[in-house]
C-alpha cells in the first residue's frame, strides 16, 4: 500500500498577559542597562593560495621510422621459368580497372530500375490494406496493379541477371583477348621456357625475382595507351 507523507502545520495560540493595577508609588526609575561591548569577529584566517601544479613535461613521442620499401628483386639470370598473378593484373591494370568500372555501373542501373519497380509495388500493396477505403472496382484494379508489377519485378530480375553474365563474359574475353599476346611479349623478352599462373599452379613457395606480374602490367597499361611496345629480343637457345 502506497504511503502518503502529510505535513501537519502547528498553530501555537498566544494568551493575553493580564495587566495589574499599581498602587500610588513613584514609580521606579529602571536600571540602566548593562552596556557590553560588542565582541568584534574573529580575523579571517590567512591561507596562502596553494600554487598550480607545474604541468607535467612529456618529451614527444619520436615516431618509429617507417621500412624503405625493398626495391624488387631482379630476374635471376638464366632462368627458365616465371610466373604471374592474374588477379592482380585484373585489379591494377588499366583494362582490368576498366572493365571493373563498366560491370560496377551496368550493376547500379539495374539495381535502380528494381528500386522503382519494388517501390511502386509497395504503393499497391498500401492501397489493398487500406481495407474498405478502396471501391470494388478500385480493389480489382490495384490488384491487377500488384500482380502485374510481380511478374515484372521477376523478369526484370532475370533480365538483369543475364546482362550481367553476359557483360562479364564479354569483358573477360576481352581481357584475356588483349593481355595475351603482352604474356607472349614479356616471356619471349626473358627467354623463359614456362610461364605460371601464380594462381593456378599451385604453388608453394618460389624466388620473388621470378614474379613478372608488374612487367606484364607495366606493357599491357602502355599497350592499353597506344603506345608502341619495344620490340622483342631474339628469343634464346
Amino acid at each position: 500500500m502506497r504511503r502518503f507523507t502529510v505535513a501537519v502545520v502547528l498553530s501555537l495560540a498566544l494568551g493575553s498577559v493580564p495587566t495589574f493595577a499599581l498602587a500610588q508609588a513613584k514609580p521606579t526609575t529602571p536600571p540602566a542597562p548593562a552596556t557590553q561591548k560588542p565582541t568584534p569577529p574573529p580575523a579571517p584566517a590567512t591561507q596562502k593560495p596553494t600554487p598550480p601544479p607545474a604541468p607535467a613535461t612529456q618529451k614527444p613521442v619520436t615516431p618509429a621510422p617507417q621500412a624503405a620499401p625493398q626495391p624488387p628483386r631482379p630476374f635471376p639470370e638464366g632462368a627458365k621459368i616465371g610466373y604471374m598473378n592474374i588477379p592482380r593484373i585484373a585489379a591494377e591494370s588499366a583494362e582490368g580497372k576498366a572493365s571493373t568500372t563498366r560491370v560496377s555501373a551496368l550493376r547500379e542501373k539495374k539495381l535502380a530500375e528494381l528500386n522503382g519497380k519494388n517501390k511502386q509495388l509497395e504503393t499497391a500493396q498500401q492501397k489493398l490494406s487500406s481495407g474498405g477505403l478502396l471501391s470494388e472496382e478500385a480493389r480489382a484494379t490495384t490488384t491487377k496493379e500488384v500482380e502485374r508489377l510481380t511478374v515484372e519485378i521477376q523478369r526484370l530480375q532475370q533480365d538483369a541477371e543475364a546482362e550481367m553474365t553476359e557483360l562479364q563474359q564479354q569483358l573477360q574475353l576481352e581481357f584475356q583477348r588483349k593481355l595475351s599476346p603482352v604474356i607472349q611479349q614479356v616471356a619471349v623478352e626473358k627467354g623463359l621456357q614456362i610461364l605460371l599462373s601464380q594462381t593456378d599452379a599451385g604453388m608453394v613457395w618460389a624466388d620473388p625475382g621470378l614474379d613478372l606480374t608488374s612487367d606484364i602490367i607495366k606493357r599491357f597499361d602502355a599497350a592499353a595507351a597506344g603506345a608502341k611496345p619495344p620490340t622483342p629480343p631474339a628469343v634464346r637457345h
